[in-house]
């Protein structure tokens, strides 16, 4: 009997780490797609990720390939793990199959004002798409770390169906209907940790990267409701969870590069500094354009766009920030 085929679109940390828990099983061969030749080449002779996890053996049963067509021919699931930017130039050539496709990029488009379940469905019949999302730093689920996660779908019975792939027992994946929470969970983090960053950046303390989380999750609550979404999503994994993690945690793309720009490096020098895309930069451009479209009072996630796009100090921000009116939480 043929054993199952799975592709990864992204050799980054965390289609790598991701191309890592679908393969500790045995039981399926994992493709793991990158356009780089000189990378497939060097993964393929090392078995180590040396770019993005450094130490990592990658067993045998997760190969290389730079070839699109070679990545997901006769495939029984894909993973887009590539950045939310890149789906127009992968997606149209997923669109015929019958395969789940799983979202593993989190973001909004800043021209469309999408979500990825939205990207990914200008191609893909809602029926095959789902969406992973959770707090996972890439290098602990490639070193095993005990991680939960949460797989949205339109209906729960295909959330479990896309779950089924990731059997590592390390990897606990949790159910849920609700795929606009969990998308605007997923994107709307990055753009509060990018805050949560700027404020460890300029020396404040704990109580400012808690105001931060906290207030944050409001702002997130209320954009999400107004898309449709749940507020009790965002209690949970792709939520909470996710949001304390990407604001306080080391590994944290989003925060490092808000403290970047904290400490005077311009948006090009922060990103060469991370090495990796920084979802939050776009995500908080789509921000400011859908609190003018639902009328949606956003402060921090505005102001954070605002200093990115230079129309904002950040003391000046921070300024602005404290000095709101008091208002019952």
């Amino acid at each position: 009997m043929r054993g199952e085929h799975v592709c990864v679109l992204g050799a980054g940390s965390w289609g790598t780490a991701l191309a890592l828990v679908l393969a500790r099983s045995g039981k399926r061969q994992v493709r793991l797609y990158t356009r780089e030749q000189d990378q497939v080449t060097q993964i393929n002779q090392t078995r180590e990720n040396s770019d993005y996890l450094p130490g990592i053996s990658l067993p045998d049963n997760i190969q290389l390939t730079s070839s699109l067509e070679t990545a997901i021919a006769d495939i029984d699931a894909c993973i887009y793990a590539l950045p939310c930017i890149a789906v127009d130039d992968y997606l149209p050539q997923l669109a015929d199959g019958n395969y789940p496709v799983i979202a593993a990029c989190k973001g909004l488009h800043p021209d469309h004002m999408t979500r990825n379940d939205e990207m990914l469905a200008q191609y893909i019949d809602r029926s095959r798409i789902a969406i992973l999302s959770g707090p996972s730093f890439a290098m602990e689920v490639a070193q095993n770390q005990p991680t939960a996660i949460t797989m949205a779908a339109e209906t729960l019975a295909l959330a479990q169906q896309a779950a089924t792939f990731f059997d590592d027992t390390n990897f606990r994946v949790y159910l849920s209907d609700d795929v606009i929470g969990v998308a605007m969970g997923g994107a709307l983090k990055n753009v509060i940790a990018i805050a949560a960053g700027m404020a460890d950046g300029l020396g404040f303390g704990h109580n400012a990267v808690a105001a931060a989380v906290t207030r944050g999750l409001a702002e997130i609550a209320r954009l999400t409701e107004a898309c449709g979404g749940r507020t009790e999503t965002l209690m949970g994994l792709s939520g909470l969870g996710d949001l304390v993690l990407t604001c306080t945690g080391s590994l944290s793309r989003n925060r490092r590069f808000g403290m970047a720009i904290a400490t005077g490096k311009t948006i090009d020098e922060a990103k060469i500094e991370i090495g990796q895309v920084v979802e939050g930069v776009r995500t908080a451009q789509a921000v400011a354009l859908m609190a003018k479209k639902f009328g949606v009072e956003l402060p921090l996630m505005q102001s954070v766009n605002q200093i990115l796009d230079g129309k904002l100090d950040i003391q000046l921000a921070l300024a602005q920030l404290l000095s709101r009116p008091e208002r019952p939480e």
